[in-house]
Parts: C-alpha cells; structure tokens; sequence
C-alpha cells in the first residue's frame, strides 16, 4: 500500500494506534505561516544541494530488494511515475538498495536530464569494502556517475559511527572525488537519532515526523526537538512517515501542514503509487499552506 491510498483506512483505523487525534497530539510549530508549493527548490544541508520540497518515494513497505512500487508498478511503471513528477516540478526521487528501485530511476533517466534531477539512496554496507562494492554496483544500477545524496540505512545503536567508521570514510573519499554530492543517515531509535544530531559527518538526515507520533523514535515533541538541534547544526532535514506509514491518511491534509510549518523540516519524503495520488499531493500542498 501507498502512504496515501485511502484503502488504507478502510482496512486500518486510529484504533490501532490508540484512538489519537490529531488535534490532542499536535506540537507546538510555531513556523511563518506562508504557502508553499511541491515545487518549491529547497537548499538542503551545508553542502547545499538543491532539491523539491516533495521527493517521491520509491520505498512503501520496502524490504528484500522490492517495495509496494517496485512490486505493483514495474520498471516502466514506476519510471513513468517519476517522469510524470519531474514534469510537475517534482525532481526528487527517494530510493534505496533494499527498496530494488534502482533500475526503475535508471528507465526514468532515459526521459530526464540526469542533471535536473536529485536522487537519494542509502546502503546497508556495514565495513570500507561493502561501501566500495555498493557505490560501484549502484551506480551502475542507477545508471549515473554520481550519487546526490547517500545515506546509511536504518541505523538503530547509539554508537553507530564508531560500527560504521570505516564505510562512512569511503563514503567521504567519495564525496572529495564528486562521486557523492553530500552524506547523511536514517535513523530508527531515538538514540540513533540524538548521535546523528551529534555528529559532524551527517549532513542531511532522513527523519521520521509526523503530529500524532506513529512509526516515529520517540513522542512528537522530544524528536522535534532532535531535529532543532540538527537544523541548529546546519544539517539538511527530510522527513519521512509523514502520513504514519499510511495509518494517518484519513488526516492527510493536517499531516501535510505539519510537516509543511515545522521549523526544522526541509522537505519530505512521500511514496505513491500512482500519478492520481502524486497529482493530488502536489494539489494539495498550497492549499494546506494558503
């Protein structure tokens, strides 16, 4: 299922996550209200890379080399997705090794100037040579020179720079030889969470946000304040779980102004499945915003 397929609750309700309501569990956001638009470019992290405020995720339910989109879409069908977003002003693709997306971005390249466009991965490579291994086959997978934005997958201890040391130094090298444009982590504990906010390395970090607390690290307010701490550092935030891994999408208007007014949220991540949802989500941004 995609974030926003309003089968989903049908099938799940706010039960499941304890009858909330959003309107007893939104944060304090106290951002300019101003209207703001999918299209939006956004300078995201020190090494400023530009960006859509929307990046289409290629990810739902990704695990094993395959996602919701990979499975349901096929390459040309998930290609044709992509195209059709980059048409609308949406030039931020969200993949990853484990969501087996590469070659469907590789299929959308052959109809998009690779230079207009800003693609993120991440690598589970845990040592130097599983990092110099994966930069090579994605590369090759995604059919570029080079990586806009890559990070480390998931990661879930508190002291994961000291167990990733040796591939985050490939990945830096990569980065002085233009292979990556900038580097980062996405993290799935509040631990993870508070080192990435603590350390240099991280440029750009794939957070977990949304106003009711679903599928995140810790309560709104404490992760929130994580990534003020981050925003404070100059780091580049994208958010992720903006509609709770679909549980929130009966509320997708309030989840979208959430995300849009947070303070410390650069842009965010969103999977769709189909241009009708994509299309309403670049419809529906202004208007939450205006």
């Amino acid at each position: 299922m995609s974030d926003i397929n309003r089968r989903e609750f049908i099938k799940q309700t706010l039960g499941s996550i304890g009858a909330v309501t959003l309107g007893s569990l939104a944060p304090k956001v106290t951002a300019k209200q101003t209207q703001k638009f999918a299209d939006d470019r956004i300078v995201l992290g020190p090494s400023e890379v530009d960006v859509s405020r929307l990046a289409i995720g290629t990810g739902t339910s990704g695990f094993g080399g395959n996602s919701a989109q990979t499975r349901e879409l096929g390459i040309s069908g998930l290609a044709d997705l992509l195209v059709a977003g980059y048409e609308r002003g949406i030039t931020f693709w969200d993949s990853a090794d484990q969501y087996g997306s590469h070659p469907h971005l590789k299929e959308a390249l052959e109809y998009v100037p690779r230079e207009k466009v800003q693609i993120l991965t991440k690598t589970h490579a845990t040592n130097e040579r599983e990092m110099r291994a994966d930069l090579d086959r994605f590369r090759k997978e995604l059919g570029t020179d080079y990586i806009d934005i890559l990070l480390l997958h998931m990661m879930t201890s508190g002291n994961w720079p000291e167990r990733m040391q040796g591939t985050m130094d490939v990945i830096a090298e990569a980065k002085e030889e233009g292979i990556v444009r900038t580097h980062g982590v996405s993290c799935h504990t509040l631990s993870a969470l508070k080192t990435a906010a603590d350390t240099d390395w991280v440029e750009v970090d794939l957070a977990r946000i949304n106003p009711a607390g679903v599928r995140m690290d810790s309560d709104v307010e404490t992760v929130s304040g994580v990534l003020d701490w981050m925003k404070q550092s100059g780091k580049g935030v994208i958010g992720m779980k903006i509609l709770g891994d679909g549980r929130l999408v009966n509320n997708l208007d309030n989840c979208l102004k959430f995300a849009l007014d947070h303070p410390s949220v650069d842009c965010f991540t969103i999977g769709t499945e189909s241009k009708e949802e994509l299309f309403d989500l670049i419809e529906r941004i202004p208007k939450v915003t205006g």
